[in-house]
């Protein structure tokens, strides 16, 4: 094999198209040239290496062991390519757009990300708290963090965590009530969220029937935030993330009065476009906070086991 110090970086990227396709048609298709300008650039590069890469059969084009040896490290090579334009490409001032479901932005991104901006001073955040599923078609965001039971194939997808939950209020609100000693006891107090299907998971969790929670109306709200700042102004009891409210525990604005908590099959996770995967302020993003939550769930998560 004769190689010359020149590396024929385009005849390259036609070859992995090719041999990716199979096909010719469809290599110039995806890389915008035509079929005899794809099949020159294969010519180039056989005669560079001297060896023949595809064998043309009639609606086939198969690669030769030579293609096969070669194909998986110039991947790899037009990867690493593509990273360093993106790099060289980027602003030394940017903004990265993250939308975010409304209680984690209010109740730990946006406390938290101080340590992201001090580790990284040059890339901007605009946070913007969402409660619909963000269109990375549509919506200017360039990562989306949000609930539910995933991944989604469609996207890119982190999970942060399963955070576990369990009934907290206010203590005044707990004294008025004569005292809770036991689940049946939360049954006396006005249930904020009732309609969520998290509370019939708890209550059957600590070996309770499923309660009639129809008749709690009041505070029926949906966005955890809007539940914990009923319940801290002592309207009644939600279920809350420990991840969240640790600092209102400690402090004893809300108390949570059984020793039971418990988790179910939704989580948090971080999601972007598979084409954004390689962008140098995601992966920094990505980094940090799967870290920084994984070490708040240890901080923050109750010592003791579900009952």
């Amino acid at each position: 094999m004769k190689l010359s110090r020149k590396v024929p970086l385009n005849a390259l990227r036609v070859f992995e198209a090719v041999a990716r396709h199979g096909s010719f048609s469809r290599a110039a298709e995806e890389l915008g040239m035509t079929q005899t300008a794809v099949s020159y650039q294969i010519r180039l590069l056989e005669d560079h290496i001297g060896e023949q890469l595809f064998l043309r059969q009639p609606r086939q084009i198969v690669n030769t062991d030579a293609a096969n040896r070669m194909l998986p490290n110039v991947g790899k090579a037009l990867e690493l390519v593509n990273e360093a334009m993106l790099a060289g490409a980027q602003a030394a001032n940017e903004t990265l757009e993250i939308h975010s479901s409304p209680t984690f932005a209010s109740h730990w991104l946006a406390r938290n990300l101080g340590s992201f901006q001090l580790e990284y001073p040059a890339i901007a955040v605009r946070l913007l708290r969402v409660s619909k599923i963000t269109d990375f078609g549509r919506d200017p965001a360039d990562i989306s963090i949000r609930w539910g039971v995933g991944p989604w194939p469609e996207h890119e997808c982190h999970l942060l965590g399963h955070f576990s939950y369990a009934p907290m209020l206010s203590p005044a609100l707990a004294a008025g009530a004569g005292g809770i000693s036991e689940p049946r006891h939360l049954l006396r107090l006005p249930i904020i969220g009732a309609q969520q299907d998290s509370w019939q998971t708890w209550f059957a969790s600590a070996g309770l029937k499923p309660p009639d929670l129809s008749v709690h109306k009041r505070h029926n709200y949906i966005e955890q935030d809007l539940c914990a700042n009923a319940a801290l102004a002592g309207q009644g009891v939600a279920l809350l993330n420990h991840i969240y409210f640790a600092e209102d525990l400690a402090s004893g604005r809300l108390v949570a009065p059984f020793n039971h908590h418990c988790s179910d099959e939704i989580g948090i996770w971080l999601v972007y476009p598979h084409s954004r995967r390689n962008t140098p302020k995601i992966k920094a993003f990505r980094d940090w906070i799967l870290a920084a939550v994984a070490d708040d769930i240890k901080r923050t998560e109750p010592a003791s086991s579900p009952d």
